[in-house]
C-alpha cells in the first residue's frame, strides 16, 4: 500500500478521448484553481445514447483534507464545455507535495456513475508559472500502472493494509410481482501493519471508507486502535442497494489515519 488513496476502478471499460484544462497557483491568497474548460472524443458505450457529464478533482495524498472538487453537470452531450474554476485552498509548499487527479464521470440518477478516464498531474517539479490551456489524453484507472508513475516521495513503505470484499446478492419484489436483483457489498479490514509515525509520534490509527459518486450514506469509519503501528480492525462495512451489474463500475477509497483529538493526520 502506498500512501497514496486505495481506489477500486472499472478496469474493462474503454476509455477515450480528451479533456482540457489548466492550472494556477495564486501566492497572494494561497489558492491553488483548475480551469476545466472541455471534453472530447469520450468512449460512445451500446448502453447510453448520451451523457450527463461531469469532472472531479483531488489532490493527492490529500493530508490537509480538502476534499474532492466538482463541476456542474453538462446533460445529454459526449462534447461538454465547462470553463469553470475550481478552487483550492493550499500552500504552495503543500501543494509541491500532492498529485492532482483529474476524473470525467457520468452521472446517474438512477444508479452508479460510471467512470470514463482520469488524468494524473506530478506537482514535485511542477511549473507554476506554466498557466496555459492543455488538452491531455483520459487514461482508464489501472493501479499498477499509476503506481508507477508516482513520485518517489509516494513510493516510500506506507505499511500493508489487508481488506476483502463481497457481494450478498438479494431478490427484492417490486410491483407486479416483478424481482429485481440487488444486495449488499461488504469490505472488510482485518488489519494494517507497519504504519509509519506521524511526526515521530506514536499513532492511533483509524480506517475512513468513502463510496463517491453516489447519492448514498457513502462514508464509513472504523473504530480507533490506540498506540500501535499494527492495529487489528476486524471490521466490515455495509454498503446496500447495489445490484451485481453496478459493480463493474464501483469505486472505493480507503484511507488510513492518525487520531488526534485537534486534528486528523493523514497516513
Amino acid at each position: 500500500m502506498s500512501s497514496t488513496i486505495s481506489t477500486i476502478y472499472p478496469l474493462h471499460m474503454e476509455v477515450q478521448g480528451s479533456i482540457q484544462f489548466a492550472v494556477n497557483y495564486i501566492q497572494k491568497i494561497e489558492e491553488f484553481q483548475v480551469f476545466v474548460v472541455k471534453c472530447s472524443g469520450l468512449a460512445v458505450t451500446e448502453t447510453k445514447k448520451t451523457y450527463d457529464l461531469y469532472v472531479k478533482c483531488y489532490l493527492v495524498p490529500d493530508n490537509t483534507r480538502l476534499g474532492k472538487r466538482k463541476t456542474t453537470v453538462k446533460k445529454k452531450t459526449f462534447h461538454p464545455t465547462y470553463n469553470e474554476v475550481l478552487k483550492f485552498k493550499i500552500s504552495l509548499e503543500e501543494l509541491k507535495e500532492q498529485n492532482l487527479n483529474v476524473s470525467v464521470w457520468h452521472n446517474d440518477l438512477f444508479g452508479r456513475n460510471s467512470f470514463l478516464g482520469d488524468v494524473d498531474l506530478d506537482f514535485s517539479e511542477w511549473d507554476f508559472d506554466n498557466t496555459e490551456i492543455n488538452e491531455y489524453a483520459l487514461k482508464a484507472k489501472v493501479p499498477a500502472e499509476r503506481f508507477g508513475q508516482l513520485p518517489s516521495n509516494l513510493k516510500e513503505n506506507a505499511g500493508k493494509m489487508r481488506v476483502a470484499l463481497k457481494f450478498v446478492p438479494q431478490t427484492i419484489k417490486g410491483k407486479g410481482n416483478k424481482r429485481a436483483e440487488a444486495g449488499e457489498l461488504l469490505i472488510w479490514v482485518k488489519d494494517c501493519k507497519d504504519l509509519p509515525p506521524v511526526r515521530r509520534l506514536i499513532i492511533n490509527p483509524f480506517l475512513n471508507t468513502v463510496l463517491p459518486d453516489t447519492s448514498r450514506k457513502n462514508q464509513q469509519k472504523t473504530r480507533v486502535v490506540k498506540r500501535t503501528a499494527n492495529p487489528l480492525f476486524n471490521h466490515t462495512m455495509m454498503y446496500d442497494g447495489f445490484r451485481l451489474e453496478d459493480l463493474g463500475e464501483a469505486c472505493a477509497e480507503i484511507t488510513v489515519w492518525d487520531h488526534n483529538q485537534l486534528q486528523n493526520h493523514f497516513i
